[in-house]
């Protein structure tokens, strides 16, 4: 299950800059003893119907709570559209 962070705002602007997703995931990814960035097994960037997207794992909500407070923080302080769709399959 997933949280979808969507490059959409509230008011249904795209969000800018265009390379917000890769910024963000860029954020919590870390730098390996190669001297690479290693983004985080839980967050990833997409695409989904041409938007720019930041796809959350929700187990991360509980292995790494201040980790997943943050990407949502962020989400909700840029009024960025976010779809849970943990709750749609708890639902059905």
């Amino acid at each position: 299950m997933q949280i979808v962070i969507k490059g959409i705002t509230n008011q249904g602007r795209t969000f800018r800059p265009s390379d917000w997703a890769q910024r963000l995931a860029t954020a919590v990814a870390s730098l390996g003893p190669d001297r690479r960035i290693h983004f985080h097994p839980r967050v990833h960037v997409a695409m989904r119907q041409g938007v720019p997207c930041v796809l959350v794992d929700a187990a991360l909500k509980e292995e790494e709570p201040s980790l997943y407070a943050f990407l949502i923080g962020f989400a909700t302080n840029n009024g960025l559209l976010i779809d849970d769709e943990t709750e749609k399959h708890v639902a059905a």
